[in-house]
């Protein structure tokens, strides 16, 4: 037993939030991610990185949410894109620290 679950009675009581997915496994589906195959190859494709990084596989369910958020948020810009953004001066220098902790705003539809 975890020392997140404890048990009352005979019933095992756990917690109601999902387990996190490594932030590379999230980059990885964003990344193999195409529209044109089922998410369950992206899936498939994800548990291979997860394997070859010595990680869990991540559930299909988990996979889905990820690739389903990815698209509807658009595809984050590479560090390369965000660099290029800083040199042009379309973005602050201080995009690079927010691109590498995850808080870039997503670019702007037009």
């Amino acid at each position: 037993m975890t020392n997140a679950s404890h048990r009352i009675g005979d019933a095992l009581i756990v917690p109601s939030s999902a387990p996190r997915i490594d932030t590379r496994l999230v980059a990885a589906a964003e990344l193999l991610d195409e529209r044109k195959i089922p998410i369950a190859e992206t899936n498939r494709r994800v548990g291979d990185v997860a394997e070859a990084l010595g990680l869990a596989r991540p559930s299909y369910e988990t996979v889905r949410r990820v690739v389903h958020e990815a698209r509807r948020r658009g595809r984050l810009p590479s560090t390369g894109d965000v660099l290029l953004d800083i040199a042009f001066r379309v973005r602050p220098p201080l995009a690079l620290g927010d691109h590498l902790t995850g808080t870039l705003p997503p670019p702007r539809r037009s």
